[in-house]
């Protein structure tokens, strides 16, 4: 299973439901896809064929929905 959270500028921003524990959002567009630590800051961990452009957007967007993504994946993830 994998909830998207929301799309944004032709980006999905998403979880997959059984993967490692550690706070984290995947984001795929028809460029490619990335992998996004949101702690202990947003960071980037994996990327597949997205430009360091596309990269430097998608943080951002991160960067200002973190609140948004981390409450949706406490909901989706509960202790």
């Amino acid at each position: 299973m994998s909830p998207t959270l929301f799309y944004h500028k032709g980006y999905r921003f998403f979880f997959f439901s059984r993967e490692e524990k550690r706070m984290h959002i995947h984001v795929s567009s028809g460029n490619g896809e990335a992998k996004f630590w949101l702690e202990p800051s947003v960071s980037l961990d994996k990327n597949y064929g997205l430009s360091q452009k596309e990269l430097g957007n998608i943080q951002k967007i991160i960067e200002e929905k973190k609140d948004e993504i981390k409450n949706s994946w406490e909901k989706h993830f509960p202790s």
